[in-house]
């Protein structure tokens, strides 16, 4: 089976492949263009997502041997940083085992929604900054063809403002991953 599907929450990204899992599909692919695929199976896994920032070759062998000793399986590491981890649900199934691998989980989760909200945020200085969202001519049309003209454009129109949207969700992601990581410093 596979799934197409989005994330911009690393968390919501894991709870929605958790829950394939408790449906009785394990993960056994994930592409990077969010295409997902599954398998039926009769046993019960787990699935965690980390992100790390990037880790040379010698350091990411290092990182994988940790949590295979454990009993992960690396599914799938992304360009962006994250890394997919499944096991068999053993009720031993988080990767993080103390506050301060917590701490810096959602620390390294700040950094990373951050950057790439700022990636977006120029982007959309760059696309905004002497350009109209609809065409110039468009508001001088009158009847039939100005609503011809506007649902043509209302498309592209939605599309050029996908990375100001990208900007308010990497945004929100921040502040979750902020409030979580308070939440742990004050405990």
């Amino acid at each position: 089976m596979k799934r197409f599907k989005v994330f911009f929450n690393i968390e919501k990204e894991e709870q929605w492949l958790n829950e394939q899992l408790q449906k009785g599909y394990r993960c056994t692919n994930i592409s990077g263009l969010g295409i997902y695929t599954f398998e039926k199976t009769d046993k019960r896994y787990v699935m965690r997502l980390d992100y790390q920032d990037y880790l040379p070759k010698k350091k990411i062998v290092e990182y994988k041997g940790i949590y295979e000793d454990f009993g992960w399986n690396y599914i799938k590491g992304t360009c962006l940083g994250i890394r997919y981890w499944q096991k068999e649900d053993d009720n031993q199934n988080e990767i993080f085992s103390d506050r301060q691998s917590r701490g810096n989980y959602y620390k390294r989760l700040m950094g990373y929604s951050f950057w790439l909200g700022t990636l977006c945020l120029a982007y959309c200085f760059m696309l905004y900054s002497d350009s109209e969202l609809y065409h110039e001519g468009l508001w001088s049309m009158e009847g039939a063809l100005f609503w011809k003209a506007l649902l043509f454009e209302t498309p592209f129109v939605l599309l050029k403002l996908l990375p100001a949207l990208m900007v308010v969700l990497f945004g929100r992601s921040y502040y979750k991953a902020y409030s979580k990581y308070s939440m742990l410093k004050e405990e």
